[in-house]
């Protein structure tokens, strides 16, 4: 057991959050001493004094060695910032969870990820756009990510499972706690051949407040969202929200402009969001038409002008990608986009807090 049971333990305790959370790492260093510290000293971190007092209070009722150990029990996998394997594409948006919980596995390819969500009640319609949409991304291998939800959500997992590709569903529980219970035996064939995620600790019980937060992590985890159905009032239009905040594309599929199921869907297009026509259409849009180029190519020349730049700028020693773009003078977007890509073909590896090394075979300075 590491340092990650103290992350466990403030994950516990309402109030600390990633902002507190990210208070703590700089006022403590390392959050053992802020699990150890008294009231005072967590006032000094920037805790309020109420919540200082009730995470003294907390600790004294929190097992952490129990904790982990049901944890380890359940083969739960924990991810905190200061992993490597943290999810690259979630680190960016603001407020970034301190703590996701994993059954399964998140692996680099699913840094290439679309989620579908929808209604619940959903139409024939919805159904077979659903389905074809997610098999589509599927057999091109894009992770295809939803909640587990009833009607859209459950279509989109079950559709990219059948065509042989990666699935992820983000929960509004514990990830030992699978709701609805009748999708449990969908959640273990995606825990085969995907993941199952969480930023609520074990044993968190599902409940309403709980579904509105974890769309962030869902448009987090995901390069764009596709709204399939949505009444006016769907919790999958917060998500679409998530998205534009994160600067995510955002496509929905028009309907009938008499169907409930797609007063919500048109009125995003009416807002400025992508129509989506075809599957296809969205893997132009994303300019994502040569994943499966992309996945086979390990050993490779940088594919344009930008990867070149960021190849010849990085060495053996741990570069930051702030430092990189200050180097390459190039927008962080772009930077950020071409070492998703280039750590993908095997080019760069990250090492670590966002800094990265090249990975090379004798090579020499690249030139297009």
């Amino acid at each position: 057991m590491d340092d990650k049971k103290y992350w466990i333990g403030f994950n516990l305790i309402k109030g600390i959050g990633a902002v507190r959370m990210q208070g703590l790492l700089a006022h403590f260093g390392e959050l053992a001493s802020a699990w150890n510290a008294d009231a005072s000293e967590l006032v000094e971190s920037g805790l309020g004094a109420k919540l200082a007092e009730k995470v003294v209070g907390a600790r004294k009722d929190i097992d952490l060695d129990q904790a982990w150990a049901k944890i380890e029990a359940q083969g739960i996998k924990i991810l905190t910032w200061m992993d490597d394997e943290y999810p690259a594409r979630l680190k960016e948006i603001d407020q970034p969870p301190p703590v996701l919980f994993i059954r399964g596995e998140y692996l680099m390819d699913d840094l290439f990820a679309v989620a579908i969500v929808g209604t619940r009640k959903v139409t024939p319609y919805g159904r077979q756009v659903t389905e074809e949409i997610a098999s589509y991304l599927a057999a091109n291998g894009i992770t295809v990510i939803s909640g587990l939800a009833r009607g859209v959500d459950a279509i989109a997992h079950q559709a990219a499972l059948k065509a042989g590709g990666r699935t992820m569903a983000v929960l509004g529980s514990g990830v030992d706690k699978i709701y609805p219970p009748e999708h449990r035996g969908l959640a273990e064939q995606m825990m085969a051949r995907g993941a199952i995620v969480s930023d609520y600790a074990v044993g968190t019980p599902p409940d309403a407040s709980n579904f509105p937060p974890r769309n962030r992590i869902i448009s987090g985890l995901s390069l764009a969202v596709v709204v399939v159905e949505a009444a006016e009032t769907s919790g999958a239009l917060i998500t679409a929200e998530f998205a534009a905040e994160q600067g995510r594309e955002i496509f929905a599929v028009p309907g009938s402009i008499f169907a409930p199921q797609s007063k919500g869907t048109n009125r995003l297009i009416q807002k400025g969001a992508q129509s989506l026509l075809t599957p296809a259409d969205l893997m132009q849009a994303l300019d994502l038409t040569r994943m499966g180029e992309h996945k086979s190519a390990r050993k490779v020349l940088p594919s344009d002008e930008t990867e070149a730049l960021v190849l010849n700028t990085l060495g053996s020693e741990p570069m930051h990608v702030d430092e990189i773009r200050n180097q390459a003078n190039l927008p962080i977007e772009k930077i950020s986009a071409a070492l998703a890509m280039m750590e993908l073909k095997g080019m760069v590896r990250q090492v670590g807090g966002m800094n990265y090394v090249a990975v090379r075979e004798e090579q020499s300075n690249y030139n297009l």
